[in-house]
């Protein structure tokens, strides 16, 4: 089953149809494919240009996996996505090179994406000198002191090594290394994951005012809806390789309609000590199921408390309860009928 993308008005810059990415699963001494693990299953949105769409769930629903497969960094089993008109999925590898200079992705892990062996400067201005962009070591240097300054590093910085910055310092030479290019997108991959709660509302804070004085456009992925109410205009929550339900940010915080979403929310602590212990909370039992071999019907059923005979068979469509918010559930379709 197939999510569909609510229409909008002007052309996005993204537009992403029906993607899927599938891993073939061999066994046996001649390799033979004995199935697949369906890590994203048919998901379908759009992102208008300088707006951020977060992208939430827990780990292995395939969020990650998406924000690859829009960069080619996993090849898609099918589907389509467009930036700026452009299908990305049936680019050559010269022409994809191309078209990577329009879209980069700022990964989870700060020192992992780093390389230990070159100063900060070789690792900025590489991507310049590789695609053509400048001439030269001094006007390279002109323009990645420029980046670090974006960041909230300065030029002193410039010939040291990675091992010689702090996680958040690290994650910021990460988000420049994304705007060396000067990409229309930006795939952010739970960038704040793995910094200190303090760090990660600075690096949030930070993302937000680069967009709003580049016109960056984000596809923000993170664990932790949290997080990305901050940054989001519009918020997709996945599960189980699925878009369960998309709505403007408000919207998804003030009237979820996803039991997934609601259990989501519900989690997330109140300051307020009188509110958190008053509050209701819904908690998810058991663990997601494999995407090797999925449930039947709605793939959250087996967690749902609210479950029907009818959510074991039919896998239920992404509608769209009001305008702009989209959710697949049967029990908004039981209340209809």
């Amino acid at each position: 089953m197939t999510d569909k993308a609510a229409p909008g008005e002007a052309t996005p810059l993204l537009s992403v149809r029906d993607l899927a990415v599938h891993f073939p699963v061999r066994r046996g001494l001649l390799q033979r494919q004995v199935g697949s693990v369906k890590a994203v299953d048919g998901v379908s949105f759009d992102v208008a240009k300088g707006s951020t769409l977060g992208l939430v769930g827990e780990s292995g629903c395939g969020k990650s996996t998406t924000g690859r497969a829009l960069l080619r960094l996993v090849e898609p089993t099918s589907g389509s996505a467009r930036l700026d008109g452009i299908e990305l999925f049936t680019l050559g590898s010269g022409e994809l090179r191309k078209a990577r200079r329009q879209m980069q992705m700022i990964f989870q892990d700060p020192y992992a994406s780093l390389n230990p062996r070159m100063t900060i400067l070789d690792t900025l201005s590489e991507p310049l000198f590789l695609h053509g962009l400048v001439k030269g070591r001094e006007e390279a240097l002109s323009q990645v002191s420029a980046l670090m300054e974006k960041v909230g590093l300065g030029p002193a910085y410039l010939r040291r090594y990675p091992h010689e910055f702090s996680g958040g310092q690290r994650q910021r030479i990460g988000i420049a290394r994304a705007l060396a290019l000067s990409p229309k997108l930006v795939i952010a991959d739970e960038p704040v994951s793995a910094l200190d709660v303090s760090i990660q509302a600075q690096i949030v804070n930070l993302l937000g005012s680069l967009q709003r004085d580049l016109g960056l456009t984000y596809v923000f992925i993170a664990h932790d809806l949290a997080v990305v109410r901050h940054l989001s205009q519009e918020i997709a929550v996945m599960y189980l390789g699925r878009i369960v339900e998309r709505a403007p940010t408000q919207a998804l915080f003030e009237q979820p309609q996803h039991p997934y979403t609601q259990a989501l929310l519900s989690a997330i602590p109140i300051p307020d000590p009188k509110a958190e212990r008053a509050r209701k909370r819904l908690p998810l039992v058991g663990e997601v199921p494999s995407p090797l071999d999925p449930p039947a019907g709605c793939h959250f059923h087996t967690r749902c408390p609210q479950v029907m005979d009818r959510c074991r068979k039919e896998a239920p469509l992404l509608l769209e309860r009001s305008p702009g918010h989209w959710a697949a559930c049967h029990l908004e379709a039981v209340k209809r009928d």
